[in-house]
């Protein structure tokens, strides 16, 4: 679904139908540590970038919205290969082993 930033997100859903007014990111609405969405976040989100970088189902993407310095909202993002059970420190370009084994090197 297309977000309030304008790029396509899986986890983005909104609901206007028959005088409903719903919407909500339910990735952070998932994650119990974040603060509440707000539809200025999707416009910093870099989620929608990493699942178009990363078309394997085995990369799980976590996302939290916390305060910088108690004063600015950031969002913060956690990936984890669940095949190779190893957390990925650079979600854009996906789990090093997967990579490797897309490659032929594993």
């Amino acid at each position: 679904m297309r977000t309030p930033a304008g790029t396509e997100c899986r986890h983005y859903y909104e609901d206007y139908n028959r005088g409903r007014a719903i919407q909500e990111c339910r990735l952070i609405k998932a994650n119990r540590r974040s603060l509440p969405w707000l539809p200025g976040d999707c416009a910093k989100c870099s989620v929608p970038a990493i699942l178009r970088a990363n078309t394997g189902r085995e990369l799980r993407v976590d996302v939290a919205v916390v305060k910088r310095w108690g004063l600015f909202r950031r969002l913060r993002v956690d990936a984890y290969c669940v095949k190779h059970e190893i957390e990925v420190a650079v979600p854009e370009v996906g789990c090093p082993r997967c990579v490797a084994e897309e490659r032929g090197e594993g």
